[in-house]
């Protein structure tokens, strides 16, 4: 891996904009590490450090860092599906639409699919078995919460092509436009009382920090500092008059949270970091002209996926190994607990190295196939289909969990009900499709 890395590294054309790289990979890796201090696991349950600490909510907005993955989302998808038109200019909008789907989502879904299918065995297996009680429990519901993000990415890829181009009409118009529509339904949420309206904002939040990733790309990013401090201004006044809680992450027993759905605190929020990180871009981008930090980068970026879906495996597996060893759990922002604290997050690094380690080759990119004719068509409704189904599966599961398997546990997507192995063929089925919509035709 190492010769590969300096390898990847020494091509790196002086074009490539380096810093959003570092974005990418620190974003994910500030997420983690927040996951890893925030859990607060006792013998009767996991709790959220917020709850126990409220002091600390402020440092969610420091740390709650998902508006700047999903910014440098928006910045690589105008890139990826601009460089693609260029490629295949006689191709039609459904073959280049297809193929988009299909290499931006390949490493996104491919370790995607296989964490799901092993702990879909697991989970299996120990229901089987008669467990899953305790943490064990606990533990099969909560890993696969991390999915929401991909659910989200994924309706970002599906809908760059069309969001492209009224960015290319409208510049930051489509991005008020959308930030406009977040307030209304705000409106509608909190002053109307109308039900289900807020989950609009799923769509609308993530969509407009998406949408600064196309304005990030075309350099009209040009006064991050007022963008910052606009942010900045807008999300204290939304806290501090507005229905909105303090914190940045969603809180046990909430009845408002600013993360699920989001709202315009959040998308506040996400302004603010966005311009916060673009005043660093100029020494970061020197830093990373160091040969050996910007290997760091690379390889980093190369399991960033990986990392980030086995990383609450990890979490659970350090707190059932002391469990198993009666390692006495002290209580969460004691003393003691502070002082395990160092030790807990050193032990699930090195697991979640052990997985990587055992899963990375998945992140890869799959040998390339016959191509597809490049006049094809049809294949754009079918890559939409399933990267439709691949959303829906992958939020079903994020809410359900692989719990109550045998049982026919359900959750709500929204308005519907949504079972484990509902969401897990919904994944497969739309994986496949995607699959097959991006090879076209095939060359006779």
């Amino acid at each position: 891996m190492g010769s590969r890395v300096r390898e990847l590294a020494g091509a790196t054309p002086a074009t490539r904009d380096r810093y959003v790289d570092l974005l990418r990979v620190a974003s994910l890796a500030a997420v983690v590490l927040g996951h890893w201090l925030m859990a607060a696991v006792t013998p009767d349950g996991v709790g959220n450090l917020l709850a126990v600490v409220p002091a600390l909510q402020p440092l969610t907005w420091l740390l709650q860092v998902m508006p700047v993955f999903f910014f440098v989302g928006g910045f690589s998808h105008a890139l990826s599906y601009r460089s693609l038109l260029r490629k295949r200019p006689g191709g039609s909008d459904d073959s280049v639409y297809s193929a988009f789907l299909r290499a931006r989502l390949q490493r996104l879904l491919r370790p995607t699919t296989v964490f799901v299918l092993v702990w879909g065995a697991a989970a299996l297996l120990v229901q089987l078995l008669g467990g899953g009680g305790g943490l064990t429990g606990v533990t099969l519901r909560m890993v696969t919460q991390p999915l929401w993000f991909i659910g989200i990415y994924l309706a970002m890829v599906a809908f760059t092509p069309p969001l492209l181009r009224l960015h290319e009409r409208y510049g930051w118009g489509a991005f008020a436009a959308l930030a406009g529509a977040a307030a209304a339904v705000d409106v509608l949420r909190f002053a109307a009382g109308v039900p289900y309206v807020e989950f609009l904002n799923f769509a609308f939040v993530w969509l407009a920090v998406h949408q600064l990733g196309f304005l990030r790309a075309d350099g009209r990013v040009r006064r991050p500092a007022l963008l910052a401090g606009a942010g900045l201004a807008a999300a204290c006044a939304l806290v501090a008059f507005g229905p909105y809680p303090l914190s940045m992450v969603g809180m046990p027993g909430e009845k408002v949270s600013n993360m699920a759905p989001p709202t315009l605190a959040l998308l506040a929020h996400g302004l603010w970091l966005v311009g916060a990180v673009e005043l660093l871009r100029a020494p970061a981008a020197r830093l990373l002209e160091r040969p050996r930090v910007w290997r760091t980068v690379v390889a980093a970026n190369g399991v960033a996926m990986t990392a980030f879906l086995w990383h609450l495996t990890a979490m659970f597996g350090v707190y059932g190994a002391l469990l198993a060893l009666d390692v006495p759990l002290p209580a969460p922002a004691s003393a003691a607990w502070w002082a395990q604290v160092p030790v807990r997050i050193a032990c699930a690094a090195a697991l979640t190295a052990a997985l990587v380690a055992a899963f990375r080759t998945f992140e890869r990119p799959a040998a390339p196939k016959a191509p597809g004719h490049p006049t094809a068509s049809g294949g754009g409704p079918l890559a939409a289909l399933g990267a439709t189904l691949c959303l829906l599966g992958v939020l079903g599961l994020s809410t359900v969990g692989f719990n109550g398997l045998l049982d026919g546990r359900t959750a709500l997507l929204i308005a519907i009900p949504v079972s484990a192995p509902a969401a897990v063929a919904m994944t497969l089925g739309g994986w496949l499709l995607v699959e097959r919509a991006g090879r076209g035709r095939g060359a006779r």
